[in-house]
């Protein structure tokens, strides 16, 4: 009996040491308790070259990877630009026909130069390119089928070597941009700009073809720029035409990151690309990390560089963080040097819920908030206020929100005959539809309330937005009360009258007004808001008639003035009102660009284009904010658009995770971020208990009756044996 008992509190001990376990962690114990961070991925990055990526998921490996000359403070707001690489921020000098220096002011003013010093202290990651031999000579320059037969990854090459930044290097990023078949999609802007780069990109594009055929490589070294000018190691000059103050925004942008011309060459050998071993897949830069694993379909993991130049956390002042809002906790690690996390695993998650069950269990650092978990994270209270629910609040989940600098509109196609046109029966038209959209209804229906009313194109955090009354689009709202109040449908049916359609039958044929609505929307989950759309029409006595179709024949109609009424969205760039204003400028329509024109409602106002012409090259002014004010004021009339909403992001994170602040203009802010490993080993173990009881009463009614039927067969023995010895 003692025996039985001493193997019973055996069994109790092993349950109690596993139960001190985590039996389902999708992560390795010594990477949970390591200095890591935990991400996830959805939709796998195809391009990795700065030159040619443009896609949000991209950025976010090539941001911590690569580093253009200027960034954004992760703290300050607005969002003010600073010195990234450089000593100091750019030197603007304008210049005159003759490149004599004149007054920023004058009406000579024919150039803007910006010289960049660069700091001397900035190294690459250490790479296969940048080995030399004794003589100078690139050890892996030229690697034939022999010396490339056990190479597949990076790491199977024996040397690798690093080498310091240099002006060359962001010289050279700018030829490859203007090769065509590098196809970066900025190209064509920065020809306006960039002196000399339209010329050069004819040029170095007819030598790229002719490379190619003789099957050689490309060495842009020996080619230059007219207004790209290397003046020492450390010192660049950018020459571009006129004033664009926005260029200095540009060079905060991935596009002009630096390439080290050896890492070009060696990624142009065959036998590498042949491996699919190229810069488009695995970059080389000076930010804070390096890509240690691409496996798109699986793992993507970056490691801390070890040659990482000195960078410390940034530190506000107490009268800065108030006027942007940012708490002590974000401040607290002023003055400490960066990177704080030494490793980031991101893991292909395809479906939203497995993603979200996994946060939840604390596997995965932080998550976004899918459709289907919104009412589990969120409340929204009875005057729309939004807040973690008592189950997140409970974990210690933090949640972070903020209204992003973008916009998504509805737009009538200017040059229409129906929906088109500036007489005051069209405008009135425009009017009437406006205020008929219920932007809060959708906000509330579709977004779960992710998003504001759009009072015009500029969204919150943008020179020129205005809040309260002042920015209050009167066309289609009151202001009653200290809030706004969208107008009546009265108001919209009086105006529809007015234009011509009383009750949505039109005065001049007698039929109901038939409105055209493009739309991608095809799937099955898109019904609900194409009926939703249909009834804000119905509510003046409009029909509209929704055609889908594929994007590629949805973007055709748009580029050729083919569509009636649409939706579409814009991003920020950069945080300049121009960026948005441009979206209505009359010289930047579809119709008159050969579809290149990014004003895809193809609206022209004759005013609004001379004020976007005076605006566009003025820095923040009281004078620059009255005419942006004037311009907000035609457009409202003229309703070219539904304004639609501006988009609010919300991300949950762990209380492990710190230093975690929304930044939707930098891409870089992996570096900023912690994480309290300990907190999150023991959290993980409290949220993940394997539920052992039920295995115990088994095992111990297994080892009970296993031991009973040991006893009945010991004593059956014995009796047997006695009746033998008998």
């Amino acid at each position: 009996m003692t025996q039985f008992f001493r193997i019973l509190l055996l069994l109790l001990s092993v349950t109690g040491t596993i139960q001190c376990t985590i039996w389902n962690s999708p992560h390795a114990m010594e990477k949970v308790k390591s200095n890591t961070l935990f991400a996830a991925f959805s939709l796998p990055p195809k391009r990795l070259d700065p030159v040619i990526s443009y896609n949000a998921n991209e950025w976010a490996f090539i941001g911590q990877i690569y580093e253009p000359p200027l960034q954004y403070n992760y703290l300050k707001r607005p969002y003010t630009l600073e010195p990234l690489t450089l000593r100091k921020m750019p030197v603007v000098r304008y210049l005159d026909a003759n490149g004599t220096e004149v007054d920023e002011n004058s009406s000579l003013v024919a150039y803007t130069q910006y010289t960049l010093p660069l700091r001397d202290d900035i190294y690459y990651q250490n790479h296969p390119a940048f080995v030399k031999d004794a003589s100078g000579d690139l050890v892996y320059g030229h690697l034939n089928e022999k010396a490339l037969e056990h190479i597949e990854t990076l790491g199977d090459f024996n040397k690798q070597a690093t080498r310091r930044l240099r002006a060359e290097d962001y010289a050279y990023a700018i030829k490859r941009m203007a090769v065509r078949q590098n196809h970066s999609p900025i190209l064509d802007s920065m020809m306006d700009y960039i002196v000399g780069l339209k010329a050069f990109s004819e040029k170095i594009t007819k030598i790229a073809r002719e490379k190619k055929e003789k099957g050689e490589r490309l060495d842009l070294r020996p080619y230059h720029i007219k207004g790209v000018e290397v003046i020492d190691d450390l010192t660049l000059a950018i020459t571009i035409n006129g004033r664009y103050p926005q260029f200095m925004y540009w060079l905060s942008m991935n596009f002009f990151a630096p390439i080290p011309w050896e890492a070009d060459l060696f990624y142009q050998q065959k036998g590498l690309i042949a491996k699919n071993m190229t810069l488009n897949w695995l970059p080389v830069g000076t930010g804070a990390y390096y890509l240690a694993q691409n496996d798109p379909n699986r793992v993507m993991r970056l490691k801390a560089n070890p040659n990482f130049h000195t960078e410390f956390y940034p530190d506000l002042s107490d009268s800065e963080a108030r006027s942007a809002g940012i708490a002590q906790d974000l401040r607290k690690d002023a003055g400490k040097r960066l990177p704080f996390i030494d490793e980031v695993v991101y893991s292909l998650e395809k479906e939203s819920i497995p993603l979200w069950n996994k946060f939840l269990q604390g596997y995965y650092d932080a998550s976004g908030i899918s459709s289907e978990a919104f009412d589990q994270a969120v409340q929204i209270s009875s005057s729309g206020t939004m807040g973690l629910s008592e189950e997140m609040r409970k974990r210690g989940i933090e949640l972070k929100s903020a209204v992003q600098p973008s916009i998504f509109y509805m737009a009538f196609n200017m040059v229409d005959p129906v929906v088109g046109g500036y007489s005051e029966a069209a405008k009135k038209l425009r009017q009437a539809i406006s205020i008929a959209q219920n932007e809060e209804e959708y906000i509330s229906i579709f977004l779960n309330e992710r998003g504001i009313p759009a009072q015009g194109p500029i969204p919150p955090g943008i020179f020129g937005y205005e809040k309260g009354e002042k920015g209050t689009n009167r066309v289609v709202y009151d202001w009653k009360d200290g809030k706004r109040v969208r107008k009546p449908l009265e108001v919209a049916r009086k105006l529809l009258a007015e234009a011509g359609y009383p009750g949505g039958i039109s005065v001049r044929t007698g039929k109901q007004l038939k409105l055209f609505y493009d739309s991608t929307a095809t799937g099955p989950d898109d019904r609900a808001l194409m009926d939703w759309r249909r009834k804000q029409f119905e509510k003046l006595g409009i029909q509209l008639v929704i055609r889908a179709t594929d994007y590629n024949r949805f973007q055709d109609k748009i580029r050729k003035g083919k569509a009636q009424i649409f939706s579409w969205g814009w991003n920020a760039d950069y945080p300049d009102p121009e960026n948005f204003l441009f979206l209505l400028y009359g010289g930047n329509a579809s119709v008159d660009t050969g579809g290149a024109g990014i004003n895809s409602s193809n609206y022209k106002n004759p005013e609004f284009d001379r004020l976007f012409d005076e605006i566009k090259t003025m820095h923040n002014t009281p004078e620059r904010l009255k005419k942006i004010e004037k311009m907000l004021e035609i457009a409202r009339e003229d309703a070219p658009w539904v304004w639609g909403f501006h988009p609010k992001s919300l991300a949950l994170s762990h209380a492990w995770f710190k230093n975690v602040l929304p930044n939707a203009m930098a891409n870089n802010t992996l570096k900023y971020k912690k994480i309290d490993a300990p907190l999150r080993v023991k959290k993980q173990q409290e949220w993940n208990q394997p539920v052992l009881f039920p295995l115990l009463l088994l095992a111990v009614f297994l080892f009970v009756m296993g031991w009973l039927l040991y006893r009945a067969y010991s004593s059956r023995q014995k009796s047997v044996i006695k009746k033998e010895m008998r």
